[in-house]
């Protein structure tokens, strides 16, 4: 979503160069493969796993932060009515709680499927999601 559907929806705003577009496009693409290596090679699940507390409340999670992190970017495209410019601060949804709704979606939905997924591989990427993303949430906020 964030690599490869979000920049399609952006209608105005400051060209993305590039070559930030194809090293984030080529880290999407890496940690796919590897998220996908680990669940296909190397983890192993019991038979009940998709009936688990772990699995279910993981699933829950990721599909609730897939929902906060699409509907706060709806949010933020839809900011500024076309020509318009300057800040403004965004309204409704998770934004009534915090200031940056995207970045909290985004990491809620990782640590989400880390719950579900149970390896390494997926909480450390949840991990490096909460340290960049909380980082630019933290810069955005100020």
């Amino acid at each position: 979503y964030r690599a490869l559907i979000f920049p399609l929806l952006i209608r105005e705003g400051k060209p993305t160069p590039f070559f930030t577009f194809v090293l984030a496009l080529l880290f999407c693409v890496y940690n796919g493969y590897l998220q996908g290596r680990s669940l296909s090679n190397y983890a192993e699940y019991p038979s009940g796993w998709l009936k688990d507390p772990r699995f279910i409340a993981g699933f829950i999670g990721w599909l609730t932060g897939m929902a906060i992190n699409i509907h706060s970017d709806h949010i933020l495209r839809n900011l500024r009515k076309p020509g318009e410019s300057g800040y403004k601060i965004p309204r409704g949804g998770m934004f009534e709680y915090v200031s940056g709704a995207n970045f909290f979606g985004e990491i809620l939905e990782w640590f989400g499927f880390a719950l579900a997924c149970c390896t390494i591989e997926s909480l450390a990427f949840a991990l490096c999601t909460l340290f960049i993303l909380g980082s630019r949430a933290k810069q955005h906020h100020q």
